[in-house]
């Protein structure tokens, strides 16, 4: 192993998107040491892998992360490309320590801190924030006779754009934004079936971004006084009515059908026995937390993910999770949400150092 830490860095962040660089912005305001270590290739996070025609369903002044906004759009809302460049961007005005592509394959503790492993390289850290979300973990749930399937099956993390389905029999698997965006498009050029668990809830044409993190904001304030609150129905997995689900809806291909029973060769077989052939299979189905690089720290539950208070590991003091959902802060899985939990994750952090020093 290379001798990669001749020091002890204070901080070490593991990923280079959204929620890394909103943390780095709030470690940069403090006298601490730290680095950020990105799988990735360039600039840009999950966001590099996303389909071409993605847009947000915010306008630029909500979908921005801390210390500098993203550059208004004049259509509205920005683009997948548009959402790189801003990032890109962020690192270059802020200088932040930065090495890629490093991807970190374990972490392990040591007498000092938390040491970090890729390949032959190492870094030794005080504390560590792991920030390496979800799109690097696609879903896809289990279906009978899967293997028989002789088609093309792909997750949404693999799409790019509806060409190469044209005049294809495809079914679009999942009920939430992507499912409906990424259905808008293919039904342009295939022959689309929209399977959904349950019928999609559509939110009003006048909700979009803003609206839905309003409500988790009021949500976080009601949970931080321990308030219930009542609220419309709306929530970051309902389908916010961009310009092109609206386009389909004018098309009437917004109509779901409840899941498939089990793959043929061929096809699927529906709950009343009935047949489609099938020839492509989007699976929409969601991500689950890559955290497979703290296996080694035996934290990860069952349910792929690790036991925190907010951001902070329960089991590994020197752990702080940001960015992958709801179990880690309301909305902090959105750019403009990922801000509150990275400012007091950071300040959490630096009590716990300062405390540690007090005690040496």
């Amino acid at each position: 192993m290379s001798e990669q830490s001749a020091t002890m860095i204070d901080v070490a962040i593991i990923g280079g998107g959204q929620a890394a660089l909103a943390t780095a912005y709030f470690l940069r305001r403090t006298s601490l040491s730290f680095i950020i270590l990105d799988a990735e290739e360039a600039p840009g996070g999950a966001w590099r892998h996303a389909w071409n025609s993605l847009r947000l369903f915010s306008p630029a002044t909500w979908s921005s992360i801390p210390g500098w906004m993203m550059p208004a759009d004049a259509g509205g809302y920005p683009s997948r490309n548009q959402v790189i460049d801003y990032l890109d961007q962020y690192e270059q005005r802020y200088r932040f320590p930065l090495q890629r592509p490093v991807r970190v394959n374990a972490v392990e503790r040591t007498a000092t801190g938390l040491r970090l492993l890729a390949g032959d390289q190492h870094w030794d850290a005080r504390a560590v924030v792991s920030a390496t979300g979800t799109w690097s973990n696609p879903y896809i749930p289990p279906y009978p006779d899967a293997q028989l399937f002789a088609g093309q099956q792909l997750h949404s993390a693999h799409y790019i754009e509806p060409q190469p389905f044209a005049g294809k029999k495809v079914l679009v698997v999942g009920g939430g934004n992507s499912g409906a965006q990424i259905l808008a498009e293919v039904s342009k050029v295939a022959h689309t079936t929209w399977v959904t668990p349950e019928p999609p809830l559509f939110l009003p044409d006048e909700v979009d971004g803003r609206v839905l993190f309003e409500r988790a904001t009021e949500r976080w304030k009601a949970q931080q006084d321990g308030r219930v609150i009542e609220q419309p129905v709306g929530g970051l997995g309902d389908v916010v009515m961009v310009p092109p689900v609206v386009e389909a809806r004018e098309r009437g291909v917004l109509e779901s059908v409840r899941p498939f029973q089990r793959f043929t060769r061929h096809g699927v077989v529906w709950a009343d026995d009935s047949q489609s052939a099938v020839d492509v299979v989007i699976w929409c189905t969601g991500f689950r937390p890559a955290l497979g690089h703290l296996e080694s720290l035996g934290l990860v539950t069952a349910e792929g993910r690790v036991d925190v208070e907010g951001t902070h590991a329960l089991q590994e003091p020197r752990l702080w999770l940001v960015g992958y959902g709801e179990w880690t802060g309301a909305a902090s899985a959105t750019l403009i949400g990922v801000s509150r939990t990275t400012r007091s994750t950071v300040a959490e952090i630096q009590a716990f150092l300062a405390d540690e020093v007090s005690a040496d």
